[in-house]
């Protein structure tokens, strides 16, 4: 038994109907939607770990900095330092060790750049300023913060981290 079938009832069963189309995008818009915000929260969170690398990363040159003060390896240029570098570039081209022509310690390749602002600006805070102040006295370098007026995934300001 040999049967036939119509043109038209071949065509349905080849293919998805206009109703079966518009539901499957229907379906993957809504799967899409679900997805970007995921996908900003994920962008976010990796450019919190930068920034946490990198305002680590210049803590401990800093750090490093005036452990050799303190020790005496390195010589301080003014008395109102309080043994902290007087800027970053500082810390980039290094300081020569008492007493040694060639040798040179340096604590940073370069300025590790703001992941949320996407420059190589930090905001800075001397060893005199106050420790909430916004604006660099200009005396050293006592610690470093982000610049971006933005808040993290946690609510606390970029700044305060």
């Amino acid at each position: 038994m040999n049967r036939l079938i119509s043109p038209l009832r071949r065509q349905s069963c080849l293919g998805l109907t206009y109703f079966e189309l518009v539901i499957s995008f229907t379906i993957l818009a809504i799967m899409a939607m679900g997805a970007v915000p995921l996908a900003e929260i994920t962008i976010k969170r990796k450019k919190e770990i930068e920034l946490r690398r990198a305002l680590r990363t210049l803590r401990d040159a800093i750090d490093r900095y005036k452990d050799l003060i303190d020790e005496g390896k390195i010589s301080q240029e003014y008395i109102d330092q309080e043994g902290y570098p007087p800027d970053l570039e500082t810390l980039v081209k290094g300081v020569k060790e008492k007493g040694s022509i060639s040798k040179v310690y340096k604590f940073l390749r370069r300025i590790p750049k703001d992941p949320m602002t996407g420059e190589r600006e930090w905001g800075m805070r001397s060893y005199q300023d106050d420790p909430d102040s916004d604006s660099w006295g200009g005396q050293n370098v006592y610690d470093v913060y982000c610049l971006s007026e933005d808040e993290g995934l946690d609510g606390t300001p970029y700044k305060d981290w």
